[in-house]
């Protein structure tokens, strides 16, 4: 067993993440086509089921959970059913949800895909329908979120921002976890939809390529990444870029090349953000370096998109990758 590995198996189980940001219900809904309807030329779905796992910053907590942390989730759902059976699936991912907060103003964020098919034959996405919350945040919903901030954050080894653009990590929530990150000396790290400027200071960030090309335009280089991060007080920004793989470039210059590493055709890439960002942060939270966190999380990533639907990767699956990497078992995450 590598270095590495011992570190992951020894460490990560000791590591506690606190994730804050915005939580959605992503369901499945499974179902058989009968025949072609006769009101219209489309096809009549007999319903099957419905599932409803983790998504977004709750999938980044699942993740945190499946391998081998302990979560601390803050996020806002709804007093609708699709909170609840979020509530329900982050339980049995072993994601406690005391910080997670109910409120009847508030619309569960929920992603439907609708899954059809012929009997005995794969199923295929047809259509996602989003449901959006509209409503504005309260402000003791806000207070109450910093608050869990400052008491979840005591025992806290990372802290993960996730932003989906839904509202949970304005300003004021970002500034009270960048001052307990500071108070405590443990890194926060930033998964941003669409604002990533608006989170100067973190300690570091795995936007994708895209997100980057919205900041500085296509064919971006290493140095102008490099001056970003200088620009935001971060110290690293890793980009992720599919089946090439990632990038991790430090504002000290330093810049590291990490080949994607299984197959280069996804079965679904649904929540791989989240999954890297959990094995990330676990990874710096571990005492790792950028470049091996990032590649801890490069391998994560990975089989996660071997993976139908939204999906999380277990500590034993991580390890028995790294194993199988000549690069990643010959490292040292202390040198």
């Amino acid at each position: 067993m590598s270095e590495l590995t011992q570190n992951i198996d020894s460490l990560f189980a000791t590591k506690r993440v606190m994730i804050i940001g915005d939580l959605v219900a992503d369901q499945y809904l499974n179902g058989t086509i009968a025949r072609v309807s006769r009101e219209a030329p489309v096809f009549i779905l007999r319903h099957d089921e419905t599932t409803t796992l983790p998504g977004a910053a709750a999938n980044a907590a699942a993740n945190v959970a499946s391998l081998g942390g302990t979560p601390i989730l803050i996020g806002v759902v709804g007093t609708d059913s699709n909170g609840e059976l979020l509530c329900d699936a982050l339980e049995k991912s072993a994601v406690n949800t005391d910080a997670v907060i109910s409120n009847g103003s508030f619309t569960t964020t929920t992603k439907l895909r609708v899954l059809a098919g012929q009997p005995h034959a794969v199923h295929q996405q047809v259509i996602r329908i989003d449901y959006e919350n509209q409503a504005e945040f309260p402000a003791a919903v806000r207070q109450r979120i910093i608050e869990s901030i400052a008491q979840g954050g005591e025992s806290a080894d990372a802290i993960i921002i996730s932003d989906y653009n839904y509202g949970v990590a304005d300003e004021s929530v970002f500034e009270a976890a960048k001052q307990l990150a500071a108070k405590r000396g443990i890194p926060i790290v930033v998964d941003s939809r669409f604002r990533l400027r608006d989170f100067a200071g973190a300690t570091a960030a795995t936007p994708n390529q895209e997100e980057v090309e919205q900041i500085l335009g296509k064919g971006f280089t290493p140095d102008a990444v490099k001056q970003l991060c200088g620009q935001l007080g971060y110290r690293a920004l890793l980009v992720t870029n599919g089946s090439k793989g990632m990038q991790v470039i430090e504002s000290n210059g330093s810049t590291c090349q990490i080949d994607a590493v299984g197959s280069l055709d996804p079965v679904d890439v649904t929540g791989a953000g989240d999954t890297v960002i959990a094995a990330f942060a676990l990874g710096l939270a571990s005492g790792l370096d950028f470049a091996e966190a990032a590649r801890v999380a490069n391998h994560a990533g990975g089989l996660v998109v071997m993976k139908k639907g939204t999906a999380t990767v277990k500590a034993s699956e991580l390890t028995a990758s790294l194993e199988n990497d000549p690069k990643a078992a010959a490292s040292n995450p202390n040198g």
